[in-house]
């Protein structure tokens, strides 16, 4: 009998042994890796989900008409307002968050919350007979009122078309968009399409 082979035969079944133990934690490493990626993974798709329902929530949208008010010599446009309301479902909108963008074929006017006016024409805070809170609630609707930079009203002459993007903190963009009538009486107010 030749022992020299059996010990070979041994050393390469230990060595196979190894090599298969080696192959085993390495699959479950890869196994582990690929699980907490997948874990990851699901828990940012629930987020985006959340993110997405709480913007869907505090979505806002026009309502009604938009009105200009021309400039005391007729020339131009010194006011813009429209009517904002929440969507469907909604939960509430910051107004002071929001953010507004005037332009024309000339310029582009950024305006703040604060350069803006708000005048609530339908509350429904029951029993609340101070100021406003700010916060547009379900079934509420705001006029916002746009001043027209003094430099940028005749910007807004006759048959000028314009755009105002409202900006929610929250949810998407609303365009408001209209044309400046053929002629304009000063201090006179428009409906506009």
């Amino acid at each position: 009998m030749n022992f020299k082979n059996n010990h070979e035969y041994a050393f390469t079944g230990l060595e196979a042994a190894i090599v298969l133990i080696a192959f085993i934690v390495v699959a479950a490493v890869f196994g582990y890796v690929v699980l907490g990626s997948g874990f990851l993974t699901s828990q940012k798709a629930q987020e985006t989900v959340h993110t997405g329902i709480s913007q869907a929530m505090s979505t806002v949208q026009q309502s009604g008409g938009i009105s200009i008010q021309a400039n005391a010599d007729g020339t131009g446009v010194q006011k813009v307002e429209f009517y904002l309301q929440l969507a469907a479902s909604g939960t509430g909108a910051e107004m002071s968050a929001f953010g507004y963008t005037l332009s024309t074929s000339k310029n582009t006017t950024t305006l703040t919350a604060n350069d803006v006016t708000y005048t609530w024409v339908k509350e429904v805070a029951a029993g609340n007979h101070g100021p406003h809170t700010g916060v547009l609630a379900p079934k509420e609707m705001v006029m916002v009122t746009i001043p027209v930079p003094a430099d940028t009203q005749s910007d807004l002459g006759y048959g000028e078309k314009f755009m105002v993007e409202v900006k929610p903190a929250l949810g998407a963009s609303i365009p408001v968009a209209a044309t400046v009538p053929g002629a304009l009486s000063g201090n006179n107010w428009y409906d506009v399409v």
